[in-house]
């Protein structure tokens, strides 16, 4: 619980945000989101922030998840309106971290659902190996993120 409240605690640091449209297929007996589910929708937030904030360029570098958490707040249940807020923690030579925090309104305020991190590698898919983060790619997310180089 304490890395979620320490993220939580930072959502004014998150530069990105996007909505994500649940489907009905997403939900389980119970009524609310499974939770698998959740690792797709990081994944359409990941995709589309490159898309906005990084502009990667997928013909010339691969991405592989090397690794990926989420710790579950609040269930997300049929009626509720969620939002992902995604930004790059760490960048490292050929790797580099995002983080997620995702959020319904209830009661016209946001409640978090679920925090979550992904460590991402650089990879040549031809060689079948990790390879630098591509120094424009590199840029544009200290730039976005306005972390120190």
């Amino acid at each position: 619980q304490d890395k979620t409240a320490e993220i939580v605690n930072q959502i004014d640091s998150f530069k990105y945000k996007t909505e994500i449209e649940t489907r009905f297929a997403d939900f389980d007996m119970m009524g609310h989101v499974n939770n698998a589910t959740y690792f797709t929708y990081l994944e359409i937030a990941r995709a589309k922030y490159w898309n906005y904030a990084i502009k990667w360029d997928w013909k010339k570098t691969g991405v592989v998840i090397a690794s990926a958490s989420l710790d579950y707040v609040l269930p997300i249940l049929l009626e509720d309106k969620i939002s992902i807020n995604v930004r790059t923690s760490r960048i490292g030579k050929s790797s580099f971290d995002l983080e997620y925090l995702m959020v319904k309104m209830v009661n016209g305020k946001e409640e978090v659902c679920a925090t979550g991190k992904t460590t991402c590698v650089a990879f040549d898919y031809a060689n079948k190996c990790s390879f630098p983060i591509p120094e424009e790619e590199k840029a544009r997310m200290i730039s976005f993120e306005q972390l120190e180089s």
